[in-house]
């Protein structure tokens, strides 16, 4: 089988001049490195093919793939994870991961919250900030919790995400604006445990593979999971599988029901929190979680689980493999 890959590396990026914050998304050369061994070892020829503008090229150069394993998350506006998909798609080229329809919705949290409460699943309430101004006519309880409406990694959250007062919510909504271009989703503060989830498949297949509980630890100074906490997570957060029981299986029903209303497919990461109450409730959703062997929360799951590194990723591009024909669909080895 023949495999591209499709990927953002965060080390190009920072070679061209962006910021690590702008690129904390991105892979590191690890990342790719692992994938593309871990392909081979199942007995496919792998190309590395890059980020979508890479991958323009390839495909006016006449270039295909029998897959595509896609990790590329796209660099400009809220509907860049659709890019890689939607390219593939044009040239009717099978991919692993999500189409380009929910890549594009799942970046927007508003949007994703909107179809997840329509759903009748459990959510934070939230309003949508896209002027300074309308932060004065936002009705929710204190404290809230305010983001950047289509970011990840933690990007834009610290110690002010956490708004106890309106004069704070109107100061850290302006600086939000200013310094990401893009709506602030402003929701009701969850205090509870956070979770988040690794799920495989497709549809009625897909299923929990495990739930990785988040605790940021006392020194961090905060026990917000900022974006200053995930990139010095080794000292700030302490993570663990959450042991069996109802609150797993209630976490993981809420996080399985989100990621096929959503029509999610293959692979994906659910976050969720615990309200006052104890009750779990959906935040976000990654329909292209991070592949880092050691370091990413899916393969951190995996491994919780006793899945290897292998076994996750064949997992991934077997059940990409099933949307095609089985009289042309290639097959991995063993």
């Amino acid at each position: 089988m023949n495999i591209g890959l499709t990927y953002d590396l965060r080390s190009e990026y920072l070679a061209a001049g962006f910021s690590p914050e702008q690129v904390a998304e991105f892979d590191a050369d690890e990342t790719v490195n692992a994938l593309d061994a871990t392909l081979t070892s199942l007995g496919a020829r792998t190309v590395r093919i890059g980020t979508a503008r890479s991958l323009c090229r390839r495909l006016a150069d006449g270039e295909r793939w029998d897959l595509v394993f896609n990790i590329a998350e796209g660099m400009h506006g809220r509907s860049r994870e659709a890019q890689v998909p939607a390219l593939l798609e044009a040239f009717d080229i099978p991919y692993s991961g999500s189409d380009p329809l929910v890549c594009a919705l799942t970046l927007d949290k508003t949007m994703t919250k909107r179809l997840v409460a329509a759903a009748g699943l459990r959510t934070p309430r939230y309003a949508l900030v896209s002027d300074t101004a309308e932060a004065a006519g936002i009705a929710l309880p204190f404290p809230l919790f305010a983001k950047p409406n289509a970011e990840g990694t933690g990007k834009g959250i610290d110690q002010t995400s956490r708004i106890e007062d309106r004069s704070q919510l109107a100061a850290t909504c302006a600086a939000l604006l200013a310094r990401f271009h893009q709506p602030v989703l402003v929701e009701e503060y969850l205090p509870g445990r956070e979770f988040t989830v690794a799920i495989l498949g497709t549809g009625g297949r897909a299923r929990a593979l495990g739930t990785m509980e988040i605790e940021v630890l006392p020194h961090a100074g905060s026990d917000i999971y900022s974006y200053h906490t995930k990139e010095k997570c080794d000292d700030l957060v302490r993570y663990s599988a959450l042991a069996a029981g109802p609150l797993r299986q209630a976490v993981e029903e809420l996080a399985v029901q989100s990621f096929r209303i959503l029509e999610c497919r293959d692979v994906g990461r659910v976050d969720v929190r615990l309200d006052a109450q104890g009750r779990p409730s959906f935040m976000e959703i990654n329909p292209l979680p991070g592949m880092q062997p050691s370091h990413s929360d899916l393969p951190m799951i995996a491994a919780q689980q006793k899945v290897s590194y292998r076994e996750l990723v064949r997992a991934i591009v077997e059940s990409a493999l099933e949307r095609i024909p089985e009289a042309r669909r290639p097959k991995l080895a063993r």
